[in-house]
């Protein structure tokens, strides 16, 4: 076949998640990319092939004749690529650790200790990716990945908790709200206009539920896309957010943050998990030394 022919590759990747995850706003989730950018790629395709790919069902999508054989030809096509690589990948002699965690956790608590993990580590390559989500099929490519969530945990996984997760409020000591919440109750917050993060849209109102607060009266303020960009406006003083123990403890010891009623347990978990397989010795020396910088 000529190349000339063939779609653009990102193009047909994008229809392929979209097919097989049955909408866009799913597709757009696994490809880590946004649901605009996903349509535009689905109409550039459609309009590359001069065909309909998809039919409007409801609120969803239906394959039509044309997109189910294309969706066949893909499926191949990329699985046969993606066994190659597995392929090519494990037979190394000394084959990087290749792990996942979400961004904030990567910038704001994994990168600060690198050196010392390198050093528990002698001789291993790292290799991180920043990944969203819990248990997404984007990570089961990885030999590990470090999450915050609860269980119960899904089929194909081997998942080790590390931790409990514990939450609270923060806020900077430059921020009025943070001489206005010494001393007072939970309660007090409902006044505050709050800041959240898009990526942990349930945190506030489990928060507020954990204190007999009804979440419905939360004033929810700025919104970020991700819980990084969320704790560096808490700490630049816009305002109370909400944030795991961890990710914020270095502000709290250096006066950048305060916590005013502390942090309690959410139910969920610092987990390492791995897809099922071989074990690599490497995640289990992982799992402990994130153990021991928990604790």
């Amino acid at each position: 076949m000529s190349a000339s022919l063939l779609p653009p590759l990102n193009a047909l990747r994008a229809f392929e998640a979209t097919a097989r995850l049955g909408g866009v706003g799913r597709a757009a989730q696994a490809l880590h990319v946004t649901h605009g950018a996903i349509s535009r790629q689905l109409k550039l395709l459609e309009d590359h092939l001069g065909l309909a790919l998809f039919q409007r069902a409801g609120r969803g999508l239906r394959l039509t004749a044309a997109g189910t054989r294309l969706q066949q030809a893909c499926s191949e096509a990329f699985g046969g690529i993606e066994d190659c690589v597995r392929e090519l990948r494990r037979p190394s002699a000394e084959p990087a650790l290749v792990l996942g965690c979400s961004g904030s956790v990567l910038a704001r608590w994994m990168i600060p200790r690198l050196p010392a993990l390198q050093a528990a580590l002698p001789g291993v390559r790292l290799q991180w990716s920043a990944l969203d989500g819990s248990f997404t099929e984007a990570q089961a490519t990885l030999d590990a990945v470090l999450l915050l969530a609860q269980g119960p945990w899904p089929r194909g996984w081997q998942v080790r908790e590390l931790a409990p997760e514990r939450v609270g409020v923060v806020v900077a000591p430059s921020h009025p709200a943070a001489q206005r919440l010494r001393h007072v109750p939970p309660s007090a917050l409902l006044r505050e206009t709050l800041l959240h993060t898009r990526s942990r849209p349930q945190a506030w109102p489990a928060w507020a539920q954990s204190h007999g607060l009804d979440p419905a009266q939360l004033q929810l303020g700025t919104g970020f896309e991700h819980l990084y960009y969320l704790l560096e406006a808490a700490v630049a003083g816009l305002g109370p957010a909400i944030a795991p123990e961890p990710l914020v403890a270095e502000d709290l010891a250096a006066g950048r943050l305060v916590a005013p009623w502390g942090f309690a347990a959410t139910g969920g978990f610092w987990v390492l998990a791995r897809p099922d397989g071989p074990v690599d010795a490497r995640v289990d020396v992982l799992a402990d030394w994130v153990t021991a910088q928990l604790r």
